[in-house]
């Protein structure tokens, strides 16, 4: 297909659907890019090809290669498409019943960092389903052996999931690096363990070893990431998303937090009378 024929085809729909449509097409890093695109329009629209590489992780000549892939002849034309999509998405937004943003326009970083983050809550929220959940909870439920893993900024993550799953009786193991203790735990992996791999930005090669490893041993898998189209939530039985928009230089992990505070709850309704004494007592130290 010519440049111009895949350009058109492009035009048909829009740049996320055309994005993921051809993602098994492109390179790792071309990937980052698609992944950051798709999960965070509202921002990409709006970036410069050298901040939409850093928000990636990735280059903006990898920006610029990945918008050719695409068959636009460069960035800006990719940007513009962007920029189409988030307007007729906003369009049918504002069609609806609206309450109005939280902070006027010219707000200050403080306003913007916590809108943004209140933005993260409705997205995640309205891409996650019932259903999904529901498995999330009764894998936790039933599992004999519960294997975190996180590194990073999402070992903290690891470790307030293992925390509020403790109160509730569940007992979980962390894997937060490649040392020799956390290797023994992933060894332990057998098809009666539960393995929960937390993942925000490009997969650390840590968590991608843990899921091929999960997946030999046809242990249960979980993946939580804030990409919709995450390596590691390729082959991993269930799969949680998470917004992660911000207009900072760091990712925003408020939706993250919510997702673990949900999944506690989740389980703690799921048998209230078992864990309600448990709690009382917690609370009561």
């Amino acid at each position: 297909m010519t440049k111009t024929a895949t350009k058109s085809a492009a035009q048909l729909k829009s740049l996320s659907d055309y994005i993921q449509e051809r993602f098994d097409e492109f390179s790792r890093s071309q990937k980052d890019v698609a992944r950051y695109i798709v999960d965070h329009l509202d921002e990409a629209a709006f970036l410069t090809a050298e901040e939409l590489a850093r928000r990636a992780s990735t280059s903006s000549s990898t920006v610029v290669r990945f918008s050719q892939a695409l068959g636009f002849e460069g960035y800006p034309e990719l940007q513009q498409a962007a920029i189409e999509e988030y307007r007729t998405a906003g369009a049918a937004t504002n069609g609806a019943a609206s309450a109005g943003s939280l902070f006027s326009f010219d707000h200050s970083e403080l306003e913007g960092s916590l809108g943004a983050d209140y933005a993260n809550l409705e997205e995640t929220a309205r891409k996650l389903t019932r259903e999904q959940v529901d498995g999330a909870v009764a894998a936790l439920a039933e599992a004999q052996r519960v294997v975190i893993v996180g590194v990073d900024q999402m070992a903290f993550f690891a470790s307030y999931l293992r925390h509020t799953l403790s109160l509730l009786d569940i007992r979980a193991e962390i894997v937060a690096s490649t040392g020799g203790e956390s290797l023994q735990r992933l060894g332990r992996i057998d098809d009666e363990t539960l393995v929960i791999v937390l993942s925000s930005g490009r997969a650390h090669p840590l968590l991608l070893r843990a899921m091929k490893l999960a997946l030999h041993r046809n242990a249960h898998t979980l993946a939580i990431s804030d990409a919709s189209m995450s390596e590691v939530g390729e082959g991993a039985e269930l799969t949680l998303y998470f917004s992660s928009n911000s207009p900072s230089f760091a990712r925003s992990n408020t939706a993250l937090m919510a997702l673990v505070q949900a999944l506690a709850h989740g389980l703690y309704a799921r048998d209230e009378d078992t864990h309600k004494d448990r709690i009382r007592a917690y609370k009561l130290k």
